[in-house]
């Protein structure tokens, strides 16, 4: 199973940011989790809030003034890529504005950078699978009644190859439907440590944490539970 920080390991850094993913790095993760957005001056941001704690949209602002917002710099997509070019990077596309400007940056790094594209937003997904040659996966917050409905809406795009769930609503169930159909299953939000065992036990191909130390038997640092 990898083991993927989600936005970076931020114990002592703020997340999304080249110090929190150094972090995660030092650590010995396989990957790191992020998010895309779209500033006013037209840049792929990695920042997870719509809004910054002063209330304004990130859509609104230039990059510059996000910083001003949120009090510590903000990375641009090939920034990331080109300061950690070995880890694996589950990109998540925040919503369809994003799109045009981090595709472009990934067709120049899909050949060299290990890739995972996700989003809440399916179209955006199937946009990826489409255009570039990167592995896609859907995010999903709901138990869905019938998933191999939504894998069959995926029916001729091998590169969707996975399931993102939130860890609150997983079960043998639909993660064997997802295993049974040849894609592949992965988690997020799992906290304690017997969470993330049982994650382990699932058989997961990827876990997404805030808490990496619950399965690298590190207890001395803040975000160990």
């Amino acid at each position: 199973m990898l083991l993927l920080a989600h936005r970076g390991y931020h114990a002592d850094a703020p997340e999304n940011t080249l110090a929190a993913f150094a972090a995660a790095v030092k650590l010995g993760i396989d990957g790191i989790e992020t998010d895309v957005r779209l500033s006013r001056d037209g840049l792929p941001v990695i920042i997870h809030d719509r809004v910054t704690p002063r209330k304004r949209a990130v859509a609104d602002l230039t990059r510059r003034e996000i910083e001003d917002d949120i009090g510590h710099p903000v990375a641009v997509l090939p920034e990331i890529l080109d300061a950690f070019p070995d880890v694996l990077w589950n990109i998540e596309i925040k919503n369809p504005e994003a799109w045009p400007a981090a595709s472009r940056v990934l067709a120049q790094y899909q050949s060299r950078c290990r890739l995972f594209v996700t989003s809440f937003r399916h179209d955006i997904v199937k946009r990826c699978a489409h255009e570039l040659a990167i592995d896609c996966g859907l995010l999903i917050a709901h138990r869905p009644l019938d998933v191999g409905a939504i894998m069959a809406g995926c029916a001729g795009q091998p590169r969707i190859k996975g399931i993102v769930w939130d860890y609150n609503i997983i079960d043998d169930g639909v993660l064997g439907s997802v295993s049974a159909g040849g894609w592949s299953n992965y988690v997020y939000g799992a906290v304690t440590a017997a969470e993330h065992q049982r994650c382990v036990a699932l058989g997961l191909a990827g876990l997404i944490t805030d808490y990496p130390l619950n399965l690298l038997n590190r207890q001395d640092a803040k975000f160990a539970k």
